[in-house]
């Protein structure tokens, strides 16, 4: 028989006595990690006598919140409360160094409100997680706000052909670094790692933010902004939050990339925070690229953003296939004739070898018997299925009943093998999936990589040949000419002076003429022209909402009794529900752009219900970057 257990009681634990209230300013209003998406508003705190001196604006804090202790982040010391009922005390202060300059709170509750979110949602994604260690060796510092005189401008530069885009940036960092501090967003690691070296070789000390750094480094950085002084910093899109002086330079770098949006919900985006930081800090804006973004674009036809080019022209040659083959005809003569001179650069759409089948002859295209299309991964591999991963040995069409396979959609290791053949004797370079190569040698060579891919070379390249050319643009998204045209100038401006862009496309498409006058204009003018007639981003302002099926017919219904009701525009447009995937659909809202205000707190409001009633698998993205 079992030994029978004591009972145990359960004990009431008191906390502790936080004595007096502070008698100067002894309310402190916090923002909460409530954890509720509702629960969006500050809270004020009582703050102990024994705090007071450590609790300031920006620093964070641990309070009581129903029956647990959170993290709180304190926005400001108040003499008065908003309430009158009983306040809680701070517990303790988790942090003695601030985290937040006033106007980056101010900043925090505007990027909340315009993605109609809760703050603290913008929080984890403003300031990086604190490290114990970090924060005993730093010193205490208080954030630099002094105003410093500097054009309160946006301008978007143009980058120009056969000058290093790099190099033009570290440049514009190098005189701007004189007058004030900058911050430069870069897209991805790569672009990151080349700034920051570069600007190493200039004796130029750097604050990296970003996640190929420790936490301990990143927050480390991130501490050291608090000092007065000129800081360069360089980072990944959260890092487009850190606190600057006032008049500041901001540097976002290829502004259109789709890494530059936050993936995770709100779903934010740093050229529009970059453009409220010139509202809210008065920092000077300067977008980069090669062609800029339609939402830039909108801008600078606006004249809300002023447009940086230098007047070129390059060498361009369009040559269409009308047998499907990769290399046109008469596209031979023009490489021979520039591998003579140096590498080679050609640019593939795709990695792999070859990502679809036809039969040869009735160009019936191959399917596994599951339904889905067929793959070749290698030169002699047997055809497999791309869902089910299920290979086919003996394949026949199933309309003729015949087995000679034709190969579509050839990928970069298939290209590889008809270029070796039509150019022998040169050495063949890849870079493409997780081989990419940062340079290359200034020699006779064929450099094959696929789109941001392609390696730096010492002078540039002496013939630049993109292949497949309507491939890029036939993309099922709305922002596939924008990523083709931003690839063609950016890989065209990769030719040394006298080299040849070669374009495996009929010589009529537009963006034949804008490489050779180097000028996107006319391109971005039609595409804005037809947005417009259709009512489409960006001459609307956007809203995708998921949320399970079986609630997206009644949501519909609620959006169209608000416009109805005038609680939204009357102009506004519903789109769907569209279904995503066996449980989720999607509702997208199109709005003009006046009524974004209106818009983003309906919106707002409408989330906070639902997570009044228990509604938490819906989300909400304004502005996204594809509907």
């Amino acid at each position: 028989m079992a030994t029978p257990r004591l009972f145990r009681l359960k004990s009431q634990i008191a906390p502790a006595p936080t004595g007096p209230v502070a008698s100067d300013f002894g309310y402190a209003r916090v923002w909460v990690d409530t954890g509720v998406f509702h629960l969006d508003t500050p809270f004020d705190y009582e703050v102990p006598e024994k705090l007071t001196d450590q609790v300031s604006t920006g620093v964070r804090v641990q309070v009581p919140f129903g029956n647990r202790e959170v993290e709180g982040l304190v926005i400001e010391r108040v003499q008065v409360p908003q309430t009158t009922s009983q306040l809680k005390a701070i517990t303790k202060v988790l942090s003695i160094h601030p985290v937040a300059s006033t106007q980056s709170l101010q900043l925090i509750q505007s990027v909340a409100q315009r993605w109609a979110t809760n703050p603290w949602e913008i929080v984890r994604s403003a300031i990086p997680t604190r490290v114990t260690a970090v924060d005993k060796q730093h010193q205490s510092g208080m954030f630099f706000s002094q105003k410093i005189s500097s054009p309160n401008d946006i301008s978007f530069m143009s980058f120009q052909p056969f000058i290093d885009p790099y190099r033009a940036v570290v440049d514009l960092i190098m005189a701007s670094v004189k007058r004030s501090s900058v911050l430069l967003i870069a897209p991805d690691e790569r672009d990151i790692s080349a700034f920051c070296n570069l600007l190493s070789q200039q004796g130029i000390q750097t604050l990296r933010i970003d996640s190929s750094v420790t936490r301990a480094e990143r927050y480390g950085a991130f501490l050291k902004l608090t000092s007065p002084g000129n800081h360069v910093i360089i980072g990944a899109r959260n890092a487009i939050f850190a606190p600057l002086a006032q008049g500041s330079t901001i540097i976002v770098f290829k502004e259109s990339s789709p890494d530059l949006y936050e993936i995770r919900n709100p779903g934010w985006n740093v050229r529009d925070i970059a453009i409220l930081r010139n509202e809210i800090d008065k920092a000077k804006i300067l977008l980069c690229g090669f062609v800029p973004s339609l939402d830039v674009a909108v801008l600078i036809e606006a004249k809300k953003v002023r447009f940086i080019s230098s007047p070129s022209k390059i060498q361009v040659k369009a040559f269409s296939s009308a047998d499907s083959s990769l290399l046109p005809g008469r596209i031979f003569s023009d490489i021979r004739t520039s591998l003579k001179d140096g590498p080679v650069l050609f640019v593939l759409p795709r990695k792999g070898y070859a990502n679809g089948i036809l039969c040869a002859n009735c160009k019936n295209a191959g399917l596994c018997s599951c339904g889905a299309k067929l793959q070749v991964l290698s030169r002699d591999a047997t055809p497999s299925c791309k869902t089910c991963s299920e290979q086919v040995k003996e394949w026949k069409c199933k309309y003729c009943g015949r087995d000679k396979k034709y190969v579509v959609a050839r990928g970069i290791d298939r290209a590889a093998e008809e270029i070796s053949r039509a150019f022998p004797n040169f050495p063949i370079i890849f870079s493409f999936g997780e081989v990419i190569k940062e340079r290359v040698e200034p020699k006779p060579s064929i450099i094959l990589c696929t789109p941001g891919a392609a390696p730096q070379v010492t002078g540039g390249y002496s013939a630049v040949v993109i292949l497949e050319g309507l491939t890029y643009f036939n993309h099922g998204d709305l922002r596939a000419n924008e990523r083709a045209n931003e690839l063609f100038f950016e890989s065209a401006s990769m030719i040394k002076a006298g080299g040849v862009v070669l374009l495996s496309i009929e010589d009529s498409h537009p963006i034949v003429s804008s490489l050779i006058r180097w000028n996107p204009s006319s391109i971005l003018r039609r595409e804005l022209q037809l947005r417009e007639e259709v009512n489409f981003p960006p001459s609307v302002v956007s809203a995708v909402i998921t949320l399970p099926t079986a609630q997206a017919s009644a949501f519909v219904s609620g959006i169209n009794k608000a416009i109805s009701d005038a609680r939204l525009s009357d102009k506004s447009r519903v789109l769907g529900p569209t279904k995503i995937d066996s449980i989720l659909s999607k509702i997208v809202i199109l709005s003009p752009l006046d009524s974004r205000n209106m818009l983003t707190s309906f919106l707002h409001e409408l989330m906070r219900r639902r997570s009044i009633a228990k509604k938490v698998d819906s989300t909400l993205r304004i502005d996204p970057y594809s509907l």
